[in-house]
């Protein structure tokens, strides 16, 4: 075997940088400043969702040995079809992509410039922001990858002298969580919602298939050398993001008392950087967040077009990027704080499923990779997924919703997890009493 012992690092220190950016850094900040004195329990549950999940997904993949196309096709190939375009819409032009100008615009402009002239100032940046995402997504060049090697590191420098900051010299002291937050045990369910904004745990799903590769690529053959370099790859990037997550928390929770609650991270992240190294080290903090926030979305706006143009192989990768960057133009019109509030509805949804379709993966072996019991905990899991949205969405079901509430962890948004145990066991009585053919027999 030619696999490097250190190989793993390298994979890792890769796996962080696809799921690092500067959007995410929004996040924990906020939840520290809503928080205020139950910090500890809503970084627990923001770590449980913003960094469990994404290690579950890359290993999920790992452990099926197959992309997620092909994973969620185990349910139904139209079902595939739905969750992944659903997927890549959502990591795309409909939330994700738009997020990374709308952050970048926060962040560097908005805080520079008369009240009266941040609206047109963000169709200005944003059009110019994905002006230049096109350019790149669409000419192979070697300058984003140059970018995104250089800016991520010098990101990661000035995030830790702001963090050391923060502990060496508090801005202030942990004040009073807002209403959703004002118990231990509901800023634990919230913050495990919240985590669903950085759209790791989705992502996951898509980057797992990159890490099997790369540690093939790194001389692992036996699917023992593929797991276990898999498993140390993602424990270290993951503990690298808990790492930040957590003491982002911590910043936020001490920012209050200085600048006051925010609408949204980014103010937080700028008059934090303002507080401690004042104007230059906020322009720093800009330009950084900018061109690490550009790298993503050009990644972003190349790997939907990828996908799609799959889907649809008659119409050419250039095509879809442009259709992309149209539409996460349009989207960042609406604001970051719109963006991130629409978003809780689709990620409440798609969420459970995702989760699911993880745990599938990893007791595939149990039920021999019977279709009828994918389908089956897949179908019970979209009934309270789908409701999740609709009352993320600030829609009332009535009963309905009396009725979810009365379910286990329903309190932390997983009420969903009782319907998923069910759909389990109808799928595993489906496959005794039918005595259905595992998928390996029927693709032998």
């Amino acid at each position: 075997m030619n696999q490097s012992k250190n190989g793993f690092i390298a994979i890792g220190l890769m796996l962080f940088a696809l799921f690092f950016g500067a959007g995410n850094l929004i996040f924990p900040v906020f939840l520290g400043q809503n928080s205020g004195l139950n910090t500890i329990p809503a970084t627990v549950g923001f770590l449980i969702t913003g960094v469990g999940l994404p290690l579950l997904g890359v290993l999920a993949i790992c452990y099926a040995g197959v992309n997620l196309r092909e994973l969620a096709a185990r349910i139904h190939p139209a079902y595939s079809l739905f969750f992944c375009t659903a997927l890549y819409l959502t990591i795309g032009p409909f939330f994700a992509a738009p997020r990374t100008a709308t952050v970048s615009y926060e962040i560097a402009i908005a805080q520079q410039i008369p009240a009266d002239m941040v609206s047109t100032g963000l169709y200005i940046f944003s059009a110019v922001f994905f002006a230049l995402t096109w350019w790149f997504a669409v000419t192979p060049s070697k300058m984003v990858e140059r970018v995104g090697k250089i800016m991520t590191p010098i990101l990661l420098l000035f995030l830790a002298l702001l963090i050391i900051s923060a502990f060496a010299h508090p801005m202030g002291t942990w004040q009073a969580p807002a209403a959703a937050y004002n118990t231990w045990e509901k800023a634990f369910g919230q913050a495990v919602v919240d985590g669903y904004n950085t759209m790791d745990g989705l992502a996951g799903l898509v980057f797992g298939i990159i890490v099997v590769e790369a540690v093939r690529m790194y001389g692992a053959t036996t699917y023992k050398e593929i797991a276990s370099s898999t498993l140390k790859s993602g424990l270290l990037s993951t503990l690298f993001m808990a790492i930040i997550y957590g003491t982002l928390c911590y910043v936020g929770a001490n920012s209050v008392e200085a600048i006051g609650v925010q609408q949204n991270g980014a103010p937080v992240l700028v008059k934090t950087s303002l507080y401690y190294f004042g104007n230059i080290g906020a322009i720093i903090l800009g330009i950084i967040v900018i061109l690490a926030c550009l790298t993503t979305s050009i990644g972003l706006a190349a790997s939907c077009a990828a996908y799609f143009h799959l889907l649809l192989p008659k119409i050419s990768p250039k095509t879809f990027v442009t259709i992309f960057c149209v539409l996460c133009y349009f989207v960042a019109l609406f604001g970051l704080t719109a963006i991130i509030s629409n978003a809780v509805p689709v990620l409440l949804f798609l969420y459970p499923l995702a989760v699911s379709l993880m745990i599938l993966a990893f007791t595939d072996h149990l039920f021999h990779g019977r279709q009828c019991v994918y389908a089956w905990t897949t179908a019970c899991t979209i009934i309270p997924a789908l409701c999740d949205g609709l009352h993320g969405a600030g829609l009332k079901l009535g009963e309905v919703d009396n009725l979810l509430s009365l379910l286990p962890l329903a309190k932390y948004s997983m009420g969903w997890i009782s319907f998923a145990i069910v759909g389990a066991v109808i799928g595993v009585v489906w496959m005794l009493a039918t005595k259905e053919k595992n998928r390996v027999a029927e693709e032998a």
